[in-house]
């Protein structure tokens, strides 16, 4: 199993409930996205699952380890935890090659971690996972020199780099084209295939979600609305998941296709909260 919540809250010190009564596994291989409305819990769902947040309530295991371990314990489980962000927290002056690599900073031995902030120490293996993303050429460009989208893209090379067990993807492709996302999310759906790793994501693009996921996890206001193979949901279960909100579902005939339609529900970023 990858990961297993068993009735999981979380509430803040002003009250505020961010999750609510949260029961949910998922085995090794698994592809999962979370769509929901603004502001739903997803990134404080995805953020609790990779131990970047920790329950008031429940319990939950990753990996075969219980997140409330300390020290090097909690290290060594979240080098196999794989994290895409909306806006990666690349330090601007960074260069891609090196923000690259720091995928597996956490793998390696100090000494050579220490040694690649100095000088890359796998640029190969960089170019490789940028390659993927089309941004090989990118590869000694400092990370402010990029656009939002190349950012994104950078993120997920990392991650690709990584090779984690459970990657977690939180709007991983909000600032790219129709067609580049599809490509991307295919991409990302591909590699934890291929690895038998499990992949998370919250996306507001509802159908590239429902053509490119086995499973569909809607969540709002903090709870799990639905929980179906992404073959099952229904266009009246989104309804009155988004009820106050525009949705407008258009349905694409697979996730081969690179120019699938994909219908999108704006949502802005939010951290553990």
């Amino acid at each position: 199993m990858s990961f297993l919540l068993h009735h999981v809250g979380l509430t803040h010190s002003n009250g505020y409930v961010a999750l609510a009564d949260i029961s949910l596994q998922a085995q090794q291989g698994e592809s999962i996205a979370l769509i929901g409305p603004s502001g739903a819990g997803k990134t404080t769902l995805l953020n609790t699952i990779g131990t970047a947040c920790s329950p008031t309530q429940g319990s939950i295991t990753v990996l075969g380890q219980a997140p409330a371990a300390t020290g090097a314990v909690l290290r060594q489980l979240r080098t196999r935890i794989g994290t895409v962000h909306q806006a990666a927290p690349i330090p601007p002056r960074q260069r891609v090659v090196t923000a690259v690599l720091a995928g597996k900073l956490g793998q390696w031995p100090v000494w050579k971690s220490l040694a690649s902030l100095v000088y890359p120490q796998d640029i190969a293996g960089a170019r490789q996972a940028l390659q993927r993303v089309h941004l090989a050429d990118k590869l000694f460009v400092r990370c402010d020199q990029l656009s939002g989208g190349q950012l994104q893209r950078v993120g997920i090379a990392r991650v690709l780099y990584q090779e984690a067990q459970l990657i977690l993807a939180d709007e991983p492709v909000s600032a790219l084209d129709p067609t580049l996302a599809l490509e991307t999310v295919q991409l990302l759906v591909q590699e934890a295939k291929a690895r038998n790793a499990t992949l998370v994501a919250s996306l507001h693009a509802v159908e590239l979600a429902r053509t490119c996921f086995d499973r569909l996890i809607g969540i709002r206001d903090g709870r799990i609305a639905f929980d179906v193979p992404a073959a099952d949901v229904r266009d009246a279960q989104l309804q009155a998941l988004y009820a106050a909100e525009a949705l407008s579902v258009t349905v694409a005939p697979d996730c081969a296709p690179p120019h699938a339609t994909v219908a999108a529900v704006s949502m802005p970023a939010h951290g553990c909260r």
